[in-house]
């Protein structure tokens, strides 16, 4: 017999966990990496359906106004005004995406902001697996608050 699932209710991680039948797991054990990992995809959705909702326009025009957001800098720069509003445990995944020891490196990225990035990266997915969508919203919407408000101190 087929399962039927009303994930309609669900948070989101919570719909897919159900529509594929995962256990749920403790994200507390998780590697920062693998927070990063699912947090780089979750945050870039994020960025791309804010982009895509401001109106049809050529691939190219989406491509940069989104990959201007999701890099490495804006990532970090982001971070120096989300700090101050997170909670202990929210603190404590950042710091441990920031300090993990990653194989690659960024091409286009200093050491310091790409580590940061990545403790930003962690948070987010650690955020997701936590059923946590608002609180990514809610820190994503300072965060480029915060980036708005840099780049108008820098044209001026």
């Amino acid at each position: 017999m087929e399962k039927s699932v009303d994930t309609a209710a669900l948070p989101i991680f919570s719909a897919i966990r159900e529509t594929f039948d995962i256990r749920k797991g403790d994200i507390r054990t998780y590697s920062p990496l693998t927070l990063a990992y699912i947090g780089d995809g979750i945050y870039d959705l994020v960025i791309r359906s804010m982009i895509v909702a401001q109106g049809n326009t050529k691939a190219s025009q989406l491509h940069n106004h989104t990959s201007h957001l999701v890099k490495a800098h804006s990532q970090s720069a982001m971070m120096e005004y989300l700090l101050p509003v997170l909670s202990e445990e929210e603190e404590a995944v950042y710091k441990r995406g920031r300090n993990a020891k990653s194989p690659t490196m960024a091409k286009n990225a200093s050491m310091s902001d790409y580590r940061r990035a990545t403790g930003f990266e962690a948070l987010m997915g650690y955020l997701y697996l936590a059923d946590r969508f608002d609180r990514i919203l809610e820190l994503t919407v300072l965060g480029l608050d915060g980036l708005g408000k840099e780049e108008k101190t820098h044209r001026s």
